[in-house]
């Protein structure tokens, strides 16, 4: 198994990312068993061997479970098993946080909140506070964006060279889906991997391209999250149940919008690989990508699971990295031509949606830049087109730019990228720009290779003044 090289940085920065850390106790694997939009669409582009078998329940043995809850107070019970150096899916789950206000009794703050005021209307001080301000802001993204994300109550499955076979109980009822696995032909394994939104030679492919990550030694993981949640008729979704497995348990009308749904399955790939000894994945050096709608809930799945090292998502637009409040403004993807597009979003996102030729995303006391700081201190490279105006370049670049504030008050601003000087191409097709930043992070936090680069590289129009939507300073933290 590789050694996880910033584990020892994480430790020093108070950030908490593992169950040991967080004063949590790590489940008991010894009873495993097993052998060795609107509109915007996305671009894109068998035998099998025995494998590792993996079991997680919320009875114990070789659990893989959570807890969550919608507002108030959370449970100290995390998913995610393994050694205690090992992360685990939610590691903030332990503190407590406020009932939230409801929608209609949340001020209009015009600019983008700061991510550092907690609740309380006290700042974070301490770089160990952090990891309960990330549960706060996890809890209202939840509330107000993306609905809940249920802990479900058990996970098994399998990993083979070519699939990942998961099982899942909840409420009575159960499901099965796989992903398929594509292994690099050169490295070892254990592998590290990249998490595709997509199936393969499904709809968008993997827009950075499967051969430019088998060559890195990095193995391909194809999710098809359309089996989870299905998307429904552009324009006529909006107030009709969700069809798809993750509401096969939980119901259509469940809180959780598509990208929540999607991001639900994507842990429970995460809890089989994690629970299966790492023959043959490397659980501590996954990543995820997706482009378009595919890159929403791509960064939809880094921002819920903290084992996702790297998250990498492509020309996103609203739903995705770009600020909720600046789209409105932009008006290319306003917030309303979003929401009713597809139910990608909660319903409980209604109250900030654009009416009446005003925005209401000026509601939210959060935005897509606190959703970045939760990621810290892992891995995050943005890539945008600044030449698609629908995808909100500027607004994803400012966004990111506010997120990486709380990068460097924790001190790991050089883990997170941007990137959006690129020529004129078509939407979701791979940019050769790309490629260097891409090549470094995938070093850094998937093969724990080299020093990651935190650059952020800007295309023209593709940045606003920051001084016209940050109005705070990120402070410093002990």
């Amino acid at each position: 198994m590789r050694t996880l090289a910033t584990r020892a940085a994480r430790a020093a920065l108070g950030l908490c990312l593992t169950a040991a850390a967080c004063g949590q106790s790590e489940p008991n694997l010894s009873g495993q068993g097993g052998a060795g939009g609107g509109s915007d669409g996305s671009g894109g582009e068998s035998a099998t061997s025995s494998g590792d078998t993996t079991s997680s329940s919320s009875s114990g043995s070789g659990t893989a479970s959570s807890s969550s809850s919608s507002g108030g107070t959370t449970s100290s019970s995390s998913s995610g098993t393994g050694p205690d150096d090992t992360p685990v899916e939610n590691a903030s789950a332990d503190c407590e946080v406020a009932a939230l206000l409801e929608a209609s009794a949340l001020p209009k703050v015009s600019k983008l909140p700061n991510p550092f005021t907690k609740l309380d209307g006290t700042s974070v001080s301490t770089k160990a506070e952090w990891h309960c301000r990330r549960q706060e802001i996890r809890k209202q993204a939840e509330k107000y964006i993306y609905g809940e994300k249920p802990t479900p109550d058990v996970v098994t499955g399998t990993v083979t060279e070519n699939k990942i076979s998961v099982h899942v109980e909840a409420q009575g009822k159960k499901i099965d889906f796989s992903a398929d696995i594509v292994l690099p032909s050169k490295g070892e394994a254990p592998f590290p991997a990249i998490i595709n939104v997509g199936g393969k030679g499904g709809f968008g492919g993997i827009t950075l391209g499967e051969s430019r990550i088998l060559e890195q030694g990095v193995a391909v993981i194809y999710y098809n999250h359309n089996e989870i949640g299905r998307e429904g008729t552009a324009e006529q979704s909006r107030g009709k149940p969700n069809p798809g497995k993750f509401y096969d348990i939980y119901g259509g009308d469940h809180s959780a919008g598509l990208l929540m749904a999607w991001a639900w399955g994507a842990s429970r790939i995460l809890d089989v690989i994690q629970a299966s000894g790492g023959d043959i994945i490397d659980p501590t050096g996954i990543g995820v990508t997706g482009c378009s709608r595919n890159g929403k809930g791509a960064f939809a799945i880094g921002v819920f699971d903290d084992r996702i090292a790297l998250t990498i998502p492509h020309e996103t637009s609203t739903a995705g990295v770009p600020a909720y409040r600046i789209a409105d403004v932009l008006g290319k993807e306003r917030t309303d031509h979003n929401y009713f597009g597809l139910n990608w979003l909660s319903n409980n996102f209604e109250p900030f949606v654009f009416k009446n030729n005003a925005s209401n995303a000026v509601k939210l006391p959060i935005d897509t830049h606190a959703l970045i700081a939760m990621m810290a201190p892992r891995g995050l490279l943005v890539l945008e087109n600044p030449h698609q105006a629908q995808m909100g370049a500027p607004a994803g670049h400012t966004a990111t730019a506010a997120g990486a504030a709380v990068y460097k008050a924790l001190g790991v601003e050089k883990n997170v990228s941007y990137h959006s000087k690129v020529a004129e191409t078509a939407h979701c097709s791979y940019k050769n720009e790309y490629t260097d930043l891409l090549a470094k992070n995938i070093a850094r936090f998937l093969k724990h290779e080299g020093e990651a680069p935190g650059e952020f590289v800007v295309g023209s129009g593709g940045s606003l003044s920051m001084a016209d939507w940050v109005d705070w300073q990120a402070p410093a933290l002990e």
